[in-house]
């Protein structure tokens, strides 16, 4: 976390209001992951796509116990800033684990997992299908 104790970091936490908007639980996201060292971070707009949540994070860990540790870290900080996480799926030894903050689902996976599943152009694919399908031929 950039040389921050985890402490540290929730001191100066501005997200520590009542209840998270939609912007704020996304930037405190975006922000743990950059501050964990997350690779390659993408966010895709599900909001059209999807009627559970409006956002997906992806992003990239080094190994399995870098993705747990980053899981860990991002669910400490979630609830700190009262937005505990509704589930959290693969933190046993997994190839991929997935944080559900509700409007914002954290994907966190290994490189390897990621080219697999390809999940930014499945989405990407997925929009461009209902976008087309709602034009008149």
């Amino acid at each position: 976390m950039k040389g921050r104790r985890q402490d540290d970091y929730l001191l100066t936490n501005p997200y520590t209001a009542d209840a998270l908007t939609f912007d704020q639980v996304r930037e405190l996201v975006l922000t743990a992951l950059e501050d964990f060292k997350a690779i390659d971070i993408q966010t895709i707009d599900v909001s059209d796509q999807n009627p559970l949540t409006e956002l997906f994070v992806i992003a990239s860990g080094s190994s399995r116990r870098h993705l747990k540790s980053m899981a860990e870290n991002l669910i400490i900080i979630a609830k700190a800033a009262g937005c505990p996480p509704l589930g959290v799926e693969g933190q046993r030894q997994s190839d991929w684990v997935l944080v559900d903050l509700n409007d914002v689902i954290v994907h966190l996976m290994l490189p390897q997992a990621r080219a697999f599943y390809n999940l930014e152009k499945l989405w990407e694919a997925s929009s461009y299908q209902r976008s087309s399908l709602r034009q008149p031929a």
